[in-house]
């Protein structure tokens, strides 16, 4: 029996796919060989290239069993189960259920394996939100929450086996709630019921969540006076321009935001930010462009995951006058340009300091903030230790260490 999963899109797909790994091995699959697709739908582009590898991979292993999920096949499964060597279509909602992989319901119970030094663990699933250029509610249906009882068992296994950090992941983490308890409240009770966990880590963050006068007090508090909680933050930011930020029917603005990095930084001046940002949204001019790229710039935000606008046949956003395709990608490009420039800057302040970090390799990890650090080939750790490292030079994007 050989079971491969073949993975596109987000965090919250690997650790789904580590779960349908786990249960499809113990579901005895041991009469032929499984390929499982884990599909995206955030871009065409990922679209395609799991049509490629199904087909590809269907080409060069004709007797094997394909099987296709995630939020592309969700949205169309009619159409991944007619591609070639296909044998079934499986609903996101089923996809990490026992009884989908002919398992009693007790199999799915404790937390699979983690490939993942940082393990990842899913507290949230599904969007309520109705973003203009999305379509991730039709893969993954509306917001609902885990709750602590579930959670906390989980996140007890991966601690007790040996991960020193836990990710929590979803698709809108941010609108985490059980009776009177929202994501701040669930952080500070799982480093308090679990105290192994070395560290804890966010996904990706709707904003509003962090907004300096309505946010989360919980999470404030946490980025405040909590070690154990990473001075990282990736933000759903998407825009820099307010405009665009109306059209896409994001909840924030560009004062939410700046308010926000502003008080973070106050509290941990180091912190490291994300954000995802889209290029070339319809409507877009040339001086609104310029409004995201000057807000970038002036907010220095280092991390930046750039993506030029992707149309989602059904979305309100595709019947807007479109940018032409040149033009999106030129302007991910100034903006990843942008973005290096500023991440060599906040990276270059680190030169000289001693941190704990990590180790995801031998010699390669991130820093609390989430820089990449690497350290030399005659001076190798061990995969999953804690280390504390000292940061000599800034080179290609990434820190380079020594253990001192």
């Amino acid at each position: 029996m050989s079971v491969t999963l073949l993975t596109f899109g987000c965090r919250l797909n690997a650790h789904e796919s580590d779960a349908m790994e786990h249960l499809a091995r113990l579901g005895q699959m041991r009469d032929e060989e499984t390929i499982i697709v884990n599909t995206c739908t955030v871009t065409a582009e990922a679209e395609r290239q799991a049509r490629q590898t199904i087909r590809r991979a269907h080409r060069e292993n004709p007797a094997a069993r394909i099987i296709v999920t995630g939020c592309a096949s969700e949205r169309a499964a009619d159409a991944w189960a007619a591609l070639p060597g296909v044998s079934r279509v499986i609903p996101n909602t089923e996809k990490t259920l026992p009884a989908t992989w002919g398992l009693p319901d007790e199999a799915g119970q404790a937390p699979p394996p983690s490939r993942y030094i940082r393990a990842l663990l899913q507290v949230q699933q599904g969007c309520d939100n109705d973003c203009t250029f999305c379509v991730i509610p039709a893969g993954r249906g509306q917001s609902t929450s885990m709750p602590p009882g579930e959670i906390i068992p989980k996140a007890r296994a991966l601690a007790e086996a040996g991960h020193c950090e836990i990710v929590l992941t979803g698709v809108d983490i941010a609108s985490w709630q059980q009776k009177d308890m929202g994501l701040g409240q669930l952080c500070r009770h799982l480093l308090d019921e679990v105290p192994e966990i070395a560290r804890l880590r966010l996904s990706s963050i709707d904003p509003m969540i962090l907004t300096p006068d309505t946010g989360d007090k919980a999470l404030w508090d946490l980025i405040a006076d909590e070690p154990r909680f990473m001075p990282h933050l990736h933000l759903s930011l998407q825009a820099g321009s307010d405009l665009i930020l109306k059209r896409m029917k994001r909840r924030h603005n560009t004062a939410d935001v700046a308010g926000l990095i502003a008080q973070v930084r106050h509290l941990r001046p180091d912190t490291g930010f994300g954000a995802d940002v889209i290029a070339g949204f319809p409507t877009e001019t040339d001086a609104l462009f310029q409004e995201t790229y000057d807000f970038l710039a002036e907010q220095a935000i280092p991390f930046l995951h750039v993506f030029p606008y992707s149309e989602r046949p059904g979305t309100p956003a595709a019947r807007m006058p479109a940018m032409p395709k040149a033009t999106r990608q030129e302007r991910a490009a100034r903006l990843r340009a942008l973005g290096q420039t500023i991440r060599d800057r906040f990276l270059n302040r680190f030169v000289g300091q001693e941190k704990t970090v990590l180790m995801e390799s031998p010699t390669t990890g991130h820093t609390p903030e989430f820089a990449a650090f690497t350290l030399p080939q005659a001076q190798p750790s061990h995969r999953g230790r804690l280390e504390r490292i000292r940061i000599t030079a800034v080179q290609d994007g990434m820190l380079m260490a020594e253990i001192p």
